[in-house]
């Protein structure tokens, strides 16, 4: 048993770079039957320790909670990941060139992840093939050279595509973000997004969600960071361009539990400052504009209350 919970947590265990955004869509068909009040709740955790020759933490969470009433459903997501790993640097003390004391190796820690990401969701479906959306969001990313951000979305969604077993939705709209940076200045991003997402049973108990999301900004932005020639980075519209992919698959494997497999790729093209101390007079690297999670995991939904049947 004890082997068993163990391998749970190691499947369950994330390391990230980036923030954890959840690709959620609504659908007429959750709330078109809904006669009163539906409530449905599922969540994640998993943890690694290792010490002596290879010291790490990894720890990561995440939770998903939904209310459906009538045409309206309301949706919250959050998650998070917290990585940290003990490097050995070696450090010449005594000045002679070489490494022949065993306090000259050292165990230096690095913070690798720290990420967290939540947003609330409300819906409101005015036919069975359009809808309305408003958001909330905030996240924090520092390996990514940003402390917090804070913002907000709406926008339109249609469905494209309907089969018994798949369906595709788009969306349009706006989007608001307030960073912080790791260093520097407060940047705030006013921009317009698109979102695709695609959802498919691939085999009884086994689906497919794929989605991408297009971010891109309308005014210029006042950037601290410089180029590999020392020259600020142009800021102007339409240059911070912010993809988000994701691919997941789920399988359930009982009742309540679920075995997901997924990976994330994201692009920012004016990626934060890079988090480095001591750097000279007017150098402010970017972070890298690519990150990448690839994540599995098991999923338990601990509330699931339907309204009865109308009879």
């Amino acid at each position: 048993m004890r082997r068993f919970l163990c391998l749970l947590l190691l499947l369950g265990a994330r390391t990230a770079a980036a923030d954890d955004p959840k690709f959620e869509y609504g659908k007429h068909d959750e709330v078109k039957d809904v006669k009163g009040v539906e409530w449905i709740a599922a969540a994640e955790a998993g943890i690694v320790l290792t010490t002596g020759n290879s010291e790490t933490t990894t720890a990561s969470g995440g939770i998903h909670a939904s209310r459906k009433a009538g045409d309206n459903k309301l949706s919250f997501d959050a998650s998070a990941a917290y990585a940290k790993a003990g490097l050995r640097v070696i450090s010449d003390q005594n000045g002679n060139g070489t490494i022949d004391n065993p306090s000259e190796i050292q165990t230096v820690s690095s913070l690798t992840a720290e990420t967290l990401a939540s947003k609330l969701r409300y819906d409101r479906f005015l036919t069975e093939f359009n809808s309305l959306y408003v958001a909330a969001l905030a996240s924090r990313d520092v390996p990514a050279g940003k402390e917090s951000a804070f913002g907000g979305q709406l926008g339109y969604s249609r469905r494209l595509y309907k089969s018994a077993t798949a369906e595709t939705v788009a969306e349009v709209g706006y989007d608001f973000s307030r960073e912080n940076p790791v260093i520097g200045p407060t940047i705030s991003i006013h921009s317009a997004r698109a979102f695709i997402g695609h959802k498919a049973v691939m085999t009884e108990g086994t689906t497919l969600d794929a989605s991408v999301e297009l971010l891109t900004n309308l005014n210029h932005e006042n950037l601290t960071t410089t180029d590999d020639m020392g020259n600020l980075v142009d800021g102007g519209a339409f240059k911070d361009t912010r993809v988000n992919t994701k691919v997941a698959i789920s399988a359930k494997i009982g009742l309540n539990l679920a075995v997901q497999m997924s990976m994330e790729l994201k692009y920012d093209n004016r990626p934060g400052p890079l988090p480095i101390k001591n750097l000279a007079m007017g150098f402010q690297p970017e972070a890298d504009p690519f990150d990448s999670i690839m994540k599995a995991s098991f999923i338990y939904t601990f509330v699931g209350a339907k309204p009865p049947e109308k009879k």
